[in-house]
């Protein structure tokens, strides 16, 4: 007898578990169908977030930075030290705790919301007044039907054509979260957010590190002024190598290393690393899903064409996250999982895609929201710019992280904020106050007027606020 639901989930990511939750909050019975499988071959609820992602990538850059500042950093402090050692296995573990910590966490939440939970694939085989789904798991399937489906499939790692990724010598993100020991020489293929963050991970701990991109920019989708100083800071201070504009040649993996052949600025060379990591971006985790019996649609890159409420062309199948336009960032996965389970309740449900924001999780870390000086230089917009460094912060100096600024951006005649972009100390955390700032239609006068806390880092958007009407306080 066919299982019959009001909501299906295909997807148990940060997307998918939180519209599930959200739905069954919601009064409605709600199914979430994952086939995600730790390394042990176990169901393990999170998707590529919690598991390989997000999660245990802060987990190992907190770790390194922490080896980093007992070696370098403590003595500043007149903290003495000594016989500083690095114990990979116990690094992972912590690593590893943290994940199922996290992953059984969402299964005690399904249980409390009454969420049921399938594991296997989920394909869509038919539709009607319900769509049927078969949710296949090893040799064995079932079919369940639903009113309303959700497509929250996620992402995975780009391939280079003819690379094979083993993750032993040649990895992904999900390898390079699980490395045994210290490479010596590590490459990376690839400078965008997975290979920066990965990158200094290792780097911190010893690895000797050289980073290929085949774009001749550095973090084009950043602001400028912070990618022209972030560059600064990772290739001086960090000491990461990285080479833009390369081109990828052959790739060969023996049994003890890696030989890279790129070209760089019209020079052919051949590189050897004891590990090579590929972090050329993600694609929408699409295949096998049977839209087309549908008629769901997905374009040419595979990612699933939605109007501005999540809704595919499909009655009542909607598609949220990686697999659909915008960026792909967990956060911006979990509330359109949320907007799209009160749009199936009869609510109003909205995600404001212009004031989702970016971060990098490097040392510094790097943050944004809204627009760069290139976008509204591009578009023609007068705007007034403020801009403070950290190194004149009494909480940066007391921190000992003084490197980087925060700018802000606000339109030169209504002096509305447009953008807010952060490389420095805790950027992460301090763009909140610019993505709350922006929703609400604040202007830079706004948060100039308001009370920051001293000392603080958050004084440090309070002058970029300030520095907009040229009137800064502590510079």
């Amino acid at each position: 007898m066919t299982k019959a639901f009001d909501v299906a989930v295909i997807g148990a990511g940060p997307g998918g578990y939180v519209a599930a939750i959200r739905a069954a909050q919601l009064g409605l019975n709600t199914v979430c169908i994952d086939e995600f499988k730790s390394e042990d071959g176990k169901a393990s609820l999170g998707g590529t977030c919690l598991n390989v992602g997000c999660i245990p990538s802060k987990a190992l850059l907190e770790s390194s930075e922490n080896y980093e500042r007992a070696l370098h950093k403590f003595g500043e402090h007149g903290i003495r030290v000594k016989d500083v050692s690095l114990d990979v296995a116990a690094m992972l573990a912590r690593k590893d705790k943290i994940v199922q910590q996290f992953t059984s966490g969402i299964g005690l939440l399904f249980k409390k919301n009454k969420v049921t939970s399938m594991h296997g694939h989920g394909r869509l085989t038919g539709g009607g007044e319900s769509y049927q789904i078969e949710v296949s798991n090893g040799g064995t399937s079932e079919t369940v039907s639903a009113k309303h489906v959700v497509i929250a499939t996620g992402s995975v790692p780009r391939q280079i054509p003819g690379l094979a990724v083993d993750n032993v010598r040649v990895c992904d993100n999900t390898g390079a979260l699980s490395l045994k020991e210290v490479p010596g020489r590590l490459g990376v293929i690839g400078a965008g957010v997975i290979g920066l963050e990965m990158g200094s991970v290792w780097k911190r701990l010893g690895s000797e590190v050289t980073i290929l991109e085949a774009l001749p920019v550095f973090l084009g989708a950043a602001d400028e002024g912070v990618s022209k100083e972030a560059w600064r800071i990772f290739t001086k201070s960090v000491g990461l190598d990285i080479k833009l504009g390369c081109k990828i040649g052959a790739v060969k993996a023996g049994k003890k290393s890696v030989s890279v052949q790129y070209e760089h600025e019209g020079t052919a060379t051949v590189a050897e690393f004891d590990r090579l990591v590929v972090a050329v971006g993600r694609v929408p985790n699409t295949r096998g899903l049977g839209l087309e019996t549908v008629g769901v649609k997905a374009d040419a890159r595979g990612f699933v064409e939605v109007d501005e409420r999540n809704r595919t062309v499909a009655p009542n199948i909607y598609a949220i996250g990686d697999v659909v336009r915008g960026p792909m960032l967990a956060h911006k996965s979990s509330e359109e999982g949320v907007a799209v389970a009160e749009t199936i309740a009869g609510q109003h449900g909205h995600v404001n895609l212009e004031h989702i924001p970016w971060v990098i999780y490097t040392a510094p870390e790097i943050a944004w929201v809204g627009r760069t000086e290139q976008q509204l230089k591009a578009d023609g917009v007068a705007y007034r710019s403020g801009q403070f460094p950290f190194i004149v912060s009494g909480r940066a100096r007391a921190l000992g992280e003084t490197a980087g600024f925060v700018k802000m951006l606000a339109d030169e005649r209504t002096d509305r904020i447009l953008g807010v972009h952060i490389l420095g100390p805790f950027a992460s955390e301090l763009i909140s106050e610019a993505v709350v700032a922006m929703e609400f239609g604040a202007t830079a006068e706004d948060i100039a007027r308001i009370v920051h806390a001293h000392p603080s880092l958050s004084e440090a958007l309070h002058e970029a606020a300030l520095g907009v009407d040229k009137r800064f306080l502590s510079l």
